[in-house]
């Protein structure tokens, strides 16, 4: 019975299918061929349906091993898309790969995923403020290079985008942008601080020759004045180029406006002097005067060289040209007068072209600039005076010969005064000058010799006559022994001029 049940089940044959009837499965194998054999399935039938459910259980195992195999090869593809990713990042980057290297030997594929996803976020964090750092030098560059070039700087996601798709993003570029970025800031401060050099000296030169600052650097860039901040303020090459050629331009002017004021200052002195204008009436143009002995760069007055100054000054040299040819004719006949006395006194002939009644008909009949008179009589009163300084030494032996004589006339009639004696008033000091003319007058001869040769010297040297108010002294120093010619012009009491014509 038990034999027939075991073949029954077919336990007596080799088993149907692959799977062990000792495991679960193979349990319910065994319950499902007791079933079959109850029902009195045909053993071949019985094979049949063990091969289609062995075929069956096949395609499930089939479709499992498949999922399976399918999750790993996803897996696996995760974990070398990641693997990549991160070495992308790690040479993009410029890290130390060994601080970022997964290990790989005896892990499986999910610890493998496990363990390089935090270390792939870490890096994907890092390039992300790496790309800011970037992103911010990299647009700071644009920004300075904007100004520097004169464009504008228009910020967008470009630089982001660009450096997003950059594959170098390591320290070393970095570095590399920032030093960049460095010398650019200094070649900005550079221009900026050239920019605040440049509109200081059109200030000044604005200032001086008295035009619109404002007005003139905002022709330049309209930046250049106001209340902007110094990133607003343009330093382009173009605004360094307008504001050299702005400097020049100014310097230009201001040098041909000194030239102008100079000569017309130049003209104003000579008025002054000619007109002895006072120090008040000279007061308003004293900074306008201080042009004539400066240097251009010694000008900085505040409006000393614009226009209304020049225009003012020139209105002023043409009032006083106005008044010169009403005051020249006493301005010259003063000069004559001083000519005049000088002669005088120095007992010498003015020069006779120059006569108070010419000069009066030359400056009516408008035929001779009175200038030109007044520096002819400048010059005679020069000459004058050189003359008078050579001939001091003579006249002063004259006057003293001259005195010599008078005391002589005096004595000689003091002599023949028959009462000199008298104990009359002041008897005494007629006594005492009787005897100093005495002695003096023993020193004439001495005098005269002394005069004549000091007359002939100065003749000698300036091959001219000595002429005292107009005569030649020469004959009568010839008859300088005749005793009864010297007695005869003291009985007379005759000047040496009249002596000369008598010799004559």
């Amino acid at each position: 019975m038990g034999e027939t049940a075991m073949g029954g089940y077919g336990l007596d044959k080799p088993p149907r299918c692959s799977i062990s009837f000792d495991t679960p499965c193979g349990a319910l194998l065994r319950e499902l061929e007791q079933i079959w054999t109850e029902i009195g399935e045909q053993e071949q039938d019985k094979d049949r349906m063990f091969q289609e459910l062995e075929a069956e259980c096949m395609r499930v195992y089939r479709r499992k091993v498949d999922s399976a195999n399918a999750d790993r090869s996803q897996l696996r593809q995760s974990v070398m898309a990641k693997e990549a990713e991160l070495k992308a990042l790690v040479a993009s980057i410029g890290e130390n790969t060994t601080q970022f290297k997964v290990n790989e030997k005896h892990a499986s594929l999910k610890e493998q995923l496990a363990a390089v996803t935090p270390l792939l976020d870490d890096l994907r964090a890092m390039k992300e403020e790496r790309i800011k750092q970037f992103s911010n030098v990299q647009s700071q560059i644009e920004t300075i290079n904007a100004q520097i070039s004169d464009h504008n700087c228009q910020h967008d996601d470009g630089s982001s985008k660009r450096l997003t798709n950059d594959h170098d993003l390591s320290t070393r570029r970095l570095a590399d942008l920032q030093m960049q970025l460095r010398n650019l800031q200094k070649e900005k401060s550079d221009r900026l601080q050239k920019v605040f050099v440049y509109v200081d000296e059109v200030h000044c030169l604005c200032a001086v020759l008295g035009m619109d600052f404002a007005k003139t650097v905002k022709d330049v860039h309209p930046s250049l004045h106001g209340t902007n901040s110094d990133n607003s303020t343009n330093i382009s090459d173009s605004t360094l180029e307008g504001l050299t050629q702005t400097i020049l331009k100014l310097k230009a002017e201001k040098r041909t406006r000194v030239s102008k004021l100079q000569e017309i200052v130049g003209k104003l002195h000579k008025l002054w002097n000619l007109m002895e204008s006072t120090e008040q009436e000279r007061r308003h143009f004293s900074e306008v005067a201080a042009v004539l002995g400066s240097s251009e760069e010694e000008i900085t007055s505040p409006s000393v060289l614009s226009l209304e100054t020049i225009q003012e000054t020139e209105q002023e040299v043409e009032r006083l040209t106005k008044q010169k040819a009403s005051r020249m004719k006493e301005l010259v006949l003063k000069r004559r007068v001083e000519l005049e006395n000088i002669c005088r006194n120095a007992h010498m002939e003015p020069d006779t072209s120059t006569a108070p009644e010419k000069i009066v008909a030359l400056i009516d009949s408008g035929l001779v600039d009175p200038c030109e008179l007044l520096s002819n009589i400048e010059a005679q009163i020069a000459k004058a005076n050189e003359e008078s300084y050579t001939r001091k030494d003579i006249m002063e032996r004259v006057d003293k010969w001259l005195s010599a004589c008078d005391e002589e006339t005096w004595l000689e009639e003091y002599n023949q005064d028959d009462n000199r004696y008298s104990a009359g008033r002041g008897a005494h000091l007629n006594l005492k000058r009787a005897e100093k003319a005495r002695v003096l007058v023993q020193k004439i001869p001495t005098m005269i010799d002394n005069l004549i040769d000091k007359t002939f010297a100065w003749e000698d040297e300036s091959n001219t006559p000595f002429l005292y108010d107009g005569f030649v002294w020469s004959p009568f120093w010839k008859s300088r022994n005749s005793e009864e010619y010297r007695r005869r012009k003291i009985r007379n009491d005759t000047g040496p001029e009249e002596a000369a014509e008598s010799i004559a």
